[in-house]
């Protein structure tokens, strides 16, 4: 019975054949009933009739013989009533017919005669409204009665009584004449006309749901099959295709279905050598762009040196030169990165590592960046050690990507670096109080190149690659990188590391945004008090895990420290 929901909840046919199968109960029933109604009053009518007519010329007939006879004592008066009851009593029809006689004043009644007794004729029988009208008129009256058990054998039976007031010789003294029909037999035959009626149904029923079943299964059976090769096709298999037999509808659409497969195929085909065709090219160029680069990047350095000897022009251009080819070099640098993860040769090179010690070391590395724009690093952590199974160069890269991008938009305000272990993960959120970003901005600021406002200079020369590097670093630890901004509060970044390499992760030991409760730890030196995040939103990220956010915001773009 346990199985019944889910066949219920998965199958098409078996929903179809059991809905066909009530449906069908439910009109056999309503029609049987009806059918059965119809031919028991149909029946009822017809014996009614009958029996009326019948009843109604026995007991005028005997009536006017006890009001014609001249008996003039007892013993006359009951061999009258015997041979007239006796009369009464027959099988003239279907159904039986017995009779009774019995004294309406209460007085001495007659002796019944012994072959209408033996038969168990009582007045018990009879209703007690036909004996009261009986014994206040003249007139012949019915009405239906049960024949008990002691008297048909088997069970109680249905049957009719008619009665009408007669008087006996010599006193005149009146009495009750009654004859009753027993209708057992008419009984019998509803009784089998339902049974035939139940068994026609019951094999009505299950030929409708063999057919309903069959007729389902060559409709449902396309579909399932369709469903299963959609799958295969959503797999990667995308050679897979439907049989295609006939010219009917179904096979219609299994030919439809294999046209449609095979244009998927052939754009999935193509869209796939374009793409390898785009990272080999990328991965091309950028190796066959090195060793010119590094020549121009060495005569840049000779007059970058030599720039205090040059004219006021030159030397602005030496420098300019310089800073420049830099940048071109980061970005090739990134190039051939983002290659290698698209080529899947991407490894993970994981050991334990203190998190801790790769936030400070981090943070070093962006000091200099900080003093320039007049932003203080300050972190905010409870943990002394945090050690995780991870790979502590692609760890580093992400966290100086998120610090150098918290600085570049931080407009000069406190960068609060949120540090959080659990037995199970580890995290790092880096916070700024600057101009924020609206969740479809956080929900595209991991793409490659992305800028919300295109204007919007890059003063650290970043590739515009940051961000999707530490995207893919996370992707390959299993972890999670989630953006959250809000327009004018600033933005949060937060990176959720298995502590342990291959585990999965549930939740984050940091809340997004993170509060600021946390025992705080200036590495500047300066105020302890990290900026308070009072309000709590919903998040929006990108790469291994994505959540919609609720918020609006202004312009935000990730900057890079990817070197």
């Amino acid at each position: 019975m346990r199985e019944v929901p889910s066949h219920w909840r998965r199958s098409l046919q078996f929903r179809t054949v059991v809905a066909t199968m009530l449906l069908t109960s439910v009109s056999f029933v309503a029609v049987g009933g009806v059918l059965s109604n119809q031919i028991a009053s149909a029946l009822y009518e017809e014996r009614f009739d009958q029996f009326s007519a019948e009843a109604g010329r026995a007991l005028t007939s005997t009536k006017a013989v006890f009001r014609d006879s001249s008996a003039t004592d007892r013993n006359t008066t009951n061999r009258l009533v015997l041979d007239s009851v006796n009369a009464l009593v027959g099988n003239e029809t279907e159904a039986p017919r017995q009779a009774i006689l019995m004294s309406i004043s209460g007085g001495e009644g007659l002796i019944i005669p012994t072959t209408v007794s033996q038969e168990g004729v009582t007045e018990g029988m009879l209703p007690d409204d036909l004996q009261a009208a009986v014994a206040a008129g003249q007139d012949i009256y019915w009405a239906p009665i049960t024949i008990p058990v002691t008297q048909t054998g088997e069970q109680d039976a249905p049957g009719i009584a008619f009665g009408t007031q007669v008087t006996l010789p010599p006193e005149r003294s009146p009495y009750a004449l009654y004859v009753y029909y027993d209708l057992s037999s008419m009984q019998s035959t509803l009784d089998y006309i339902h049974g035939v009626l139940w068994l026609v149904g019951l094999v009505l029923l299950l030929v409708i749901g063999a057919i309903a079943w069959y007729v389902t299964r060559s409709v449902v059976r396309p579909v399932s099959y369709a469903a299963s090769v959609s799958e295969k096709l959503a797999s990667g298999q995308l050679q897979e295709r439907m049989e295609v037999t006939g010219e009917d509808e179904v096979a219609r659409l299994g030919a439809s279905f294999n046209h449609m497969a095979g244009s998927l195929q052939d754009q999935i085909t193509q869209l796939a050598q374009l793409s390898q065709m785009q990272q080999r090219f990328v991965s091309d160029v950028s190796h066959e762009l090195r060793t010119p680069l590094t020549t121009v990047r060495m005569a840049a350095e000779v007059l970058h040196d030599a720039r205090e000897e040059f004219n006021p022009v030159n030397k602005r251009s030496a420098e300019i030169l310089f800073d420049q080819v830099e940048r071109f070099q980061a970005l090739l640098a990134d190039l051939l990165e983002i290659s290698r993860f698209d080529a899947g040769a991407a490894v993970l090179e994981a050991e334990s590592v203190d998190l801790v010690q790769l936030v400070t070391h981090a943070i070093d590395g962006a000091r200099p960046l900080a003093e320039r724009l007049g932003s203080e690093l300050r972190v905010v952590s409870g943990e002394a050690r945090c050690i995780v199974d991870a790979d502590a160069r692609r760890i580093d890269r992400i966290l100086r990507n998120l610090i150098v991008n918290a600085l570049e938009h931080g407009e000069g305000r406190p960068v609060d670096i949120h540090i959080a272990c659990s037995p199970e993960a580890a995290a790092v959120a880096v916070c700024d109080q600057g101009i924020g970003m609206t969740p479809e901005e956080a929900s595209r600021v991991f793409d490659r190149f992305w800028r919300a406002d295109p204007a919007r200079a890059r003063t650290t020369g970043g590739s515009g690659l940051g961000l999707s590097i530490a995207t893919e670093d996370a992707r390959l630890h299993g972890a999670w990188l989630e953006a959250w901004g809000m327009p004018g509060e600033g933005a949060c970044f937060r990176l959720t590391l298995p502590r342990h390499q291959g585990a999965d992760l549930t939740s984050s030991p940091l809340p997004l945004p993170p509060s600021s409760t946390a025992r705080t730890a200036v590495l500047s030196g300066q105020d302890a008090t990290p900026h308070a995040w009072t309000d709590t939103r919903s998040t929006t990220g990108t790469d291994t895990r994505s959540t919609a956010g609720t918020d609006t915001g202004a312009d935000r773009r990730g900057s890079d420290a990817t070197q």
